[in-house]
C-alpha cells in the first residue's frame, strides 16, 4: 500500500505551503515557552509571532525561549486521523541525539499497534535537525509518490539520513550551549566579535563544529567551498536555505548557491520558533544531500579548516 500519510516533526519547522506543495498530511503540534513563562503553539507560518520580534529579543536581550518534546497524546491524536482512515503513516522525528521525541514516538508506535492493528505509525529517528528534517519529508513524498512502500521509504530515510548536510556560519553558540548541544569553550568562541562557527551534523545526530571562521563574508565563502566538496547531484536537487536573524547574509549565500552551485531550485525559508529557540539569532545555514558524513567527522573537519585556512 502507498498511500500512506506522511506526518512532519513540529521541529522540521515545515510550513503550510511546503506541506501543501509537497502532500505533507499534517504536522504535530509543537510547544514553546516564552520567557514570561507562557505557553504558546509553535506556528511555522508565523502568523501568531513577528519573527523579528522573536528573534530580535534573544539578540538584543538574550531572552530565553524554551521547548520541550512533543507531548504523547498530540502525537496519539495527529496520527490516529489517518489510522482511522485505514492509512498506514511515516513520521520522521527530531534527532535522538538532541531530543527524547523518537523514544516519545516509538512508544505512541507500540500503543496504536493494538488500537489499530491492520495500520501502523512507523517512525524514523532522522538523526538530523530542522530543515533537513524537511528534505527528508520531500523525499519521502516523492518515493510515495513514485509507488514506494511505506517501508521502502522508511528504509530509504534510514540508510541515506547521514547524507543530509548543512552548510552555513553560527555567530553565536550561546543558545546551543545553553541546551548542552554544544561544549561551553566553543560557545565562547562563537560570541567573540566576528566569529562565526561552521558545523555539520554527525552521524551520531549532535550539531559538530568544524572550524571558525573571522569575517561574515569569509565565513559564507568557506560555507559555500565546503558544499562543493560534499554535495551530490546539485543539479537536481532542491535546496534549502534558512536564516533567523541574518536576512542580508541569507540573500547573499543563496546568490552565491545559485551562481556557484546551481541546483534545481533553492527554497528559502525563516527558521521556526522551535528551531530558532535552541540555535538563537544567529543562523544562516543551506540544507542539502551529499556524500555521507564520516564516523568520527574527521574527514568534515580537515576539509573546512583546510577551505579556512585558504582564506586567510
Amino acid at each position: 500500500m502507498n498511500n500512506f500519510a506522511i506526518i512532519a516533526d513540529p521541529a522540521s519547522g515545515m510550513s503550510s505551503a511546503l506541506r501543501e506543495r509537497f502532500g505533507i498530511d499534517d504536522i504535530i503540534p509543537g510547544h514553546v515557552t516564552f520567557p514570561d513563562g507562557t505557553d504558546h503553539l509553535a506556528d511555522p507560518d508565523w502568523i501568531t509571532v513577528d519573527p523579528d520580534e522573536y528573534f530580535g529579543s534573544m539578540a538584543k536581550k538574550k531572552a530565553i525561549y524554551k521547548t520541550g518534546a512533543p507531548n504523547s497524546e498530540e502525537i496519539k491524536e495527529t496520527a490516529e486521523k489517518f489510522l482511522k482512515e485505514g492509512r498506514d503513516v511515516l513520521l520522521i522525528t527530531l534527532s535522538s541525539g538532541m531530543s527524547g521525541t523518537y523514544s516519545i514516538c516509538c512508544a505512541v508506535s507500540n500503543q496504536l499497534k493494538e488500537e489499530y492493528p491492520g495500520n501502523r505509525l512507523v517512525v524514523v529517528d532522522s538523526l538530523r535537525f530542522s530543515a533537513m528534517m524537511i528534505l527528508m519529508n520531500i523525499k519521502a513524498s516523492q518515493m510515495r509518490a513514485e509507488g514506494r512502500s511505506i517501508d521502502e521509504t522508511a528504509k530509504w530515510i534510514e540508510e541515506n539520513r547521514n547524507r543530509f548536510r548543512q552548510a552555513g556560519p553560527l555567530n553565536d553558540l550561546m543558545f546551543l550551549a545553553r541546551t548542552k548541544r554544544i561544549s561551553g569553550a566553543k560557545a565562547f568562541f562563537g560570541q567573540l566579535v566576528g566569529v562565526n562557527a561552521l558545523g555539520d551534523y554527525a552521524p551520531n545526530g549532535v550539531s559538530m563544529v568544524l572550524t571558525n571562521v573571522k569575517g561574515t563574508d569569509k565565513a559564507l565563502r568557506a560555507a559555500v567551498e565546503y558544499i562543493k566538496q560534499t554535495i551530490e547531484g546539485a543539479e537536481d536537487q532542491i535546496m534549502l536555505i534558512s536564516h533567523s536573524y541574518r536576512a542580508k547574509e541569507a540573500e547573499k549565500l543563496k546568490e552565491m548557491v545559485e551562481n556557484e552551485i546551481k541546483p534545481a531550485e533553492i527554497i528559502c525559508l525563516r527558521a521556526d520558533m522551535l528551531c530558532g529557540a535552541n540555535i538563537g539569532p544567529g543562523m544562516v545555514a543551506a540544507f542539502y544531500f551529499g556524500k555521507e558524513a564520516t564516523a568520527d567527522m574527521a574527514w568534515e573537519k580537515e576539509v573546512m579548516q583546510k577551505i579556512a585556512e585558504n582564506l586567510k
